[in-house]
């Protein structure tokens, strides 16, 4: 029997008949409000993520099927550890910590999609996921968390497949959220200080020359980015506060134009 599919995006348990759903399942004669409600309950663990969905139907029947996907292993960490982002600089910041039963409740999802022979491999993939990201794993940075499995530390949890966390849990991980967000804001601070002292004490030097005094302070490359401009934007800036040395680039403005109009007049009086 014939059959067509149709594949999406949708916003987990949040589908609607609008585009590009909609629109694509409309010539194929089924009932959208039934497909879309089957897919909303389907996809309802996924609030929050763009999850990937087939819509598989018989144009004999009109039945249909729908398979659904699963986010990327990245967006499922994210949501278990409660953040929109993972880390902008996952080798000194750690943004969030997630317990052993959520790396195996994530596994566990993605299972069809990672290579390991075994949960545990699979629960390795996963952990390693979470060190491009900056996110610890039962309080340890992800390098370490992998050691601590092959060594056998999570064996019970793997082989009885454990997925849920208790209320105290959860209250755990967000105050270690909490805290982790304190110490990278107090790091930055005490990065940003460093880094204006070096460019202060280096004024005059060359760019280059004071770019590799804060790298080798360990200077993050985005804070040295935003505060040593590249020559070119510097020059651009040096040029828009020409025209009113000493005064902002809003207060020059009005001068230039006064200018302007000043030199209007002489001319025709002349």
């Amino acid at each position: 029997m014939p059959s067509q599919t149709v594949e999406s995006l949708v916003p987990g348990g949040k589908a609607t008949a609008a585009p590009p759903l909609g629109p694509a399942l409309g010539p194929l004669g089924v009932n959208i409000g039934q497909v879309v409600s089957d897919i909303n309950k389907k996809t309802s663990a996924f609030q929050g993520m763009q999850v990937p969905v087939k819509v598989i139907v018989d144009m004999d029947t009109k039945k249909f099927e729908i398979k659904v996907g699963t986010p990327p292993a990245s967006a499922l960490i994210l949501k278990e550890a409660g953040i929109e982002k993972g880390s902008g600089n996952p080798k000194t910041d750690k943004v969030a910590d997630i317990f052993i039963e959520q790396i195996i409740k994530i596994a566990k999802m993605k299972e069809s999609n990672l290579l390991g022979n075994d949960l545990k491999a699979k629960v390795k993939e996963i952990i390693g996921t979470c060190n491009s990201m900056g996110i610890l794993v039962e309080g340890k940075p992800a390098v370490e968390a992998i050691k601590e499995v092959n060594g056998g530390k999570f064996d019970k949890e793997i082989r009885e497949e454990k997925t849920e966390l208790t209320a105290e849990e959860k209250a755990r991980l967000e105050e270690e959220k909490k805290k982790l967000a304190a110490e990278i804001e107090k790091r930055r601070a005490e990065f940003e200080k460093t880094a204006k002292d070096i460019i202060a004490a280096m004024a005059g030097k060359e760019r280059g020359e004071i770019k590799a005094k804060l790298v080798e302070a360990g200077i993050p490359d985005k804070m040295i980015k935003e505060l040593l401009p590249m020559e070119g934007e510097a020059a651009a800036a040096g040029a828009e506060a020409k025209p009113a040395a000493g005064a902002t680039k809003a207060e020059a403005a009005p001068k230039a134009e006064a200018k302007k109009e000043e030199a209007k007049g002489k001319e025709k009086k002349k």
